[in-house]
């Protein structure tokens, strides 16, 4: 079995410190500021981040343009289903206008038909009262 490795107290204040010394040298070691080699990361990001805003940009537009030729599509859509049920209703007002005339033309001629049947019905009936007086 393994066991633990038992220091005592002064190998791990030194163990600390070089660690610590580490984390300076780590720190000193970074480049600065104004080096070219972070100037050029910089401008690499901002130039990113350009390309990103761009695409974005793009894309809204894209989305704007769609938004757009869609509205239109469905107004044109819109206005030929208007068109069509004004048509439409413009034939179903010839066919009922057309009804009503043919009813009123077949009224006007039962009423026709009534009026000479009774005409012949009372000339019958004159004549025949005629023959008996």
């Amino acid at each position: 079995m393994s066991s633990f490795k038992h220091d005592n107290f002064n190998d791990r204040l030194s163990t600390q410190a070089a660690a610590r010394k580490a984390q300076i040298e780590k720190f000193k070691a970074r480049p600065a500021p104004d080096d070219p080699a972070v100037l050029a990361k910089r401008a690499e990001l901002v130039a990113i981040a350009e390309a990103r805003k761009a695409r974005i940009e793009e894309r809204r537009l894209a989305r704007e343009a769609e938004a757009a030729r869609l509205a239109k599509e469905a107004a044109e859509l819109a206005a030929q289903r208007a068109a069509e049920d004004v048509a439409r209703q413009r034939e179903e007002a010839e066919m009922a206008a057309r009804r009503l005339a043919a009813d009123a033309d077949s009224k006007a001629r039962a009423q026709a038909l009534a009026a000479e049947q009774k005409a012949a019905r009372d000339a019958r009936y004159a004549a025949r009262q005629s023959r008996r007086k």
